[in-house]
């Protein structure tokens, strides 16, 4: 018998959304992390852990996880915001505010679209998307901050997304699935659903003056996964 399936049910099912996740991630810092950073492998070893099988015990975990990864982006901030220059310094600053906005913004939508769904797999798969967004932030956070102790320059600013196929393909992807989970939603958490994406698309403008092209695709294209997972999940039982 294979470990996964002597683990307890909760444990076995929140070791698979990790591995889920892992095997799904599209932005580059999150593509270039190594495969057994510390805080990965420390939530990777409580899950396993015979005394954390309850859901309870899984959600503990990976809200441990979470808050590592927090930290983790906190001195990833800190130590990028020290080797920027003051004009630089002033658009990352706002791409980070913008950031935070749309994670808070996002909270509400998450609480709303898991409201609608029940069973120990939905609490774990809410925790996940909680985790997730952090730790890419921490990751791309980390990147920037080593692109910018080896003097590389600042991206080229990229064309408007009309002019990029790729970006016109993803925001269609994106589109779609929002106006799915809209559709899906009940009437009274859609003002989430706009006040979210509302957040989400001033993140973006502001990340655009920090990225090029292909970082604008990966943010998308996060985004599109999100809505996606959520439109999907949205009135199961």
């Amino acid at each position: 018998m294979g470990r996964l399936q002597r683990l307890g049910g909760a444990r076995r099912l929140a070791i698979a959304v990790v591995l889920a996740a892992a095997s799904t991630m599209t932005i580059n810092a999150r593509a270039e992390v190594a495969a057994a950073d510390p805080i990965d492998a420390a939530m990777r070893a409580c899950l396993a852990r015979s005394d954390m099988s309850s859901t309870a015990g899984q959600l503990q975990c990976m809200e441990k996880a979470r808050f590592g990864w927090q930290a983790a982006m906190n001195t990833a901030w800190q130590q990028l915001l020290a080797k920027l220059p003051p004009a630089r310094r002033k658009v990352w600053e706002e791409s980070q505010t913008r950031w935070q906005a749309s994670r808070d913004a996002q909270a509400p939508l998450l609480d709303a679209v898991f409201a609608t769904a029940h069973g120990a797999m939905y609490q774990i798969g809410e925790a996940d998307m909680q985790l997730q967004p952090v730790r890419d932030r921490a990751l791309a956070l980390r990147s920037a901050a080593a692109g910018a102790a080896t003097g590389a320059t600042a991206p080229v600013r990229p064309r408007a997304c009309s002019a990029d196929a790729l970006c016109e393909h993803a925001t269609f992807d994106m589109n779609r699935y929002y106006h799915r989970l809209q559709t899906k939603l009940p009437a009274r958490a859609r003002p989430t659903l706009v006040q979210a994406q509302r957040a989400w698309n001033a993140y973006l403008v502001a990340a655009t003056a920090v990225t090029d092209e292909r970082g604008r695709v990966d943010i998308i294209g996060a985004r599109v996964a999100t809505l996606k997972r959520l439109s999907e999940t949205v009135g199961n039982d």
